[in-house]
């Protein structure tokens, strides 16, 4: 929120209660819910509309300071502990409002309503390619500013990524970043308090889809969110994020299913001997989705401004004894690769 915003929600104590049913009229179109606070700035407790009713039909006049009618067993985050928990928590209360305090004092308010969850990572999305199988319309625009739906691709996962309360992010450009970069400055000031920082970073030259990790600087968490800037996917990052924490996995690989059905009867064979036919059979398998959450020690293996491919990183995990996790993506998936695919998801969108 902004200091304005923040504040409005924000009543001393010893207010009365008529003076909280005044502010809480005022925020009409917000969530209401008032934080109560003593002279110093400590959050003491919450009020609510049923909060001043239950006061009343206590019989207590509407003089009466809030302190008498206010909630004391609010949740709060406490800086950057328990994130995820607290908002989870906060949902399962359908709590409109949860305050973020640091040594008790409010820093900020978080809208439920507006996120799906908080979850503490960083994020980088690739957007450095040359999108050379959708010329000519790469020609001049780089692939993440191709508009799906009327809106770019990159400017979608964005808005994902905020809807998961991910707001340290960084953009990998390349190939025509003059425009990602300034398409980002432009956004950054269209936007009165950009719930993301969207910083890009250079690379000077190609270095795949994981070398140019190694030139971001401003990590904050543990782990890491990466993934290709040109999908569309409705991913959970949330029940992605569980899984990848209790599986202790170093590195959780999106995955989509990919069906592979064989219109001929497949031999079985031992030699040149067949054994058995199998008529016109169905393959089920996973493929790498483009999306990865990997622990953020694992920086310290990708070689600095050298080139790196995420299948390549992951094979010489797997090859080093380090657990490597894939997560189901249920749902759209779309990679803006090709002109079917982008003509699949504008016509999707556009339903």
């Amino acid at each position: 929120m902004t200091i304005k915003q923040l504040n409005s929600h924000i009543i001393s104590c010893d207010a009365s209660i008529r003076d909280a049913l005044e502010i809480l009229n005022d925020l009409s179109g917000s969530p209401m819910t008032l934080f109560a606070v003593d002279d110093n700035q400590k959050l003491l407790g919450t009020v609510t509309g049923g909060d001043i009713r239950r006061a009343l039909l206590r019989g207590l006049p509407l003089s009466t300071p809030v302190n008498e009618a206010m909630n004391t067993g609010f949740t709060a985050i406490d800086s950057d502990r328990n994130i995820a928990a607290k908002v989870a928590e906060g949902k399962r209360r359908k709590l409109k409002l949860i305050p973020v305090t640091e040594n008790g004092i409010i820093t900020d308010i978080i809208n439920l309503d507006k996120i799906k969850a908080l979850l503490p990572i960083d994020a980088v999305m690739m957007a450095g390619g040359r999108g050379e199988r959708l010329r000519p319309l790469t020609i001049s625009t780089p692939k993440p500013l191709l508009k799906v739906g009327g809106k770019p691709i990159i400017d979608r996962n964005v808005e994902i990524l905020e809807q998961y309360g991910i707001t340290n992010v960084f953009v990998t450009v390349n190939y025509l970043h003059e425009q990602i970069e300034e398409h980002f400055v432009r956004r950054n000031e269209s936007l009165p308090t950009p719930p993301a920082n969207v910083r890009c970073v250079l690379e000077p030259r190609r270095l795949g889809t994981l070398g140019s990790i190694s030139l971001v600087e401003g990590f904050r968490h543990d782990n890491i969110l990466v993934m290709n800037s040109d999908l569309l996917t409705a991913i959970d990052f949330e029940k992605m994020w569980k899984h990848h924490m209790k599986s202790g996995a170093d590195l959780t690989m999106g995955a989509v299913p990919y069906v592979v059905s064989v219109p001929f009867a497949i031999m079985q064979t031992d030699g040149t001997q067949v054994k058995g036919l199998e008529e016109k059979p169905t393959y089920n398998y996973f493929a790498n989705a483009g999306v990865y959450m990997m622990r953020r020690e694992l920086l310290d293996r990708i070689p600095q401004g050298e080139y790196l491919d995420a299948p390549d990183f992951i094979t010489s995990l797997i090859a080093a004894g380090r657990r490597v996790e894939y997560f189901p993506i249920e749902g759209r998936w779309i990679d803006i690769g090709s002109p079917d695919d982008y003509r699949t998801a504008n016509e999707l969108l556009s339903k």
